[in-house]
């Protein structure tokens, strides 16, 4: 039987950091379908918490954290263009603890992103990469409403092996009808 649990999605605040970053270091011996080994990571505790306020204060970057039980089970960090020409449209990265994988984390995460984008007034185009033989995420990115927008070839280097990624993307209309995109200042 399943142990029945909560998740809460809430947006990353500075006092996270050295959670962050434990949660980090764990994730990323778990897949090889981040771009990073856990070795590489090796951001400080003050870079964290440079880079989860510089989030926060941006109107076109998303930091998210997703809580089961006070444990941080997954995250996602969107980061948008700095220019004005591109600060429409922006890239994330998305990761789950393995033992929450098939729990709807990465579902609910990304729910929050596309939510999150439309009240923007900013953000106009979600971009991600990922793995061509990543094939859960790319379900679950093909459900959301993203589509295949070309593939990258040689992509990631992993263990002597080369793998392609697929950029895929989502165009966002906001929920209020109003067209008017709103610049960074």
């Amino acid at each position: 039987m399943k142990k029945e649990w909560s998740c809460v999605i809430r947006e990353g605040r500075a006092d996270d950091a050295g959670r962050i970053l434990s949660y980090i270091r764990k994730m990323a011996g778990e897949s090889d379908f981040i771009t990073f080994s856990p070795d590489e990571f090796c951001m400080s505790m003050e870079e964290e918490r440079a880079f989860i306020e510089e989030c926060a204060n941006s109107r076109n970057h998303l930091f998210l954290i997703a809580e089961v039980e006070g444990e941080i089970a997954g995250n996602l960090v969107f980061r948008g263009g700095k220019y004005s020409r591109t600060a429409h449209a922006g890239e994330f990265g998305i990761s789950v603890l393995k033992k929450y994988w098939g729990c709807s984390i990465g579902r609910s995460l990304l729910q929050y992103l596309i939510d999150w984008a439309k009240k923007s007034h900013v953000v106009r185009k979600i971009n991600l990469r990922v793995r061509v033989d990543n094939e859960r995420a790319i379900r679950l990115y093909e459900r959301m409403g993203f589509a295949i927008e070309g593939r990258l070839k040689r992509d990631f280097y992993i263990g002597g092996k080369w793998f392609d990624s697929y950029l895929m993307g989502m165009s966002i209309d906001p929920d209020d009808g109003c067209a008017e995109l709103k610049e960074l200042k």
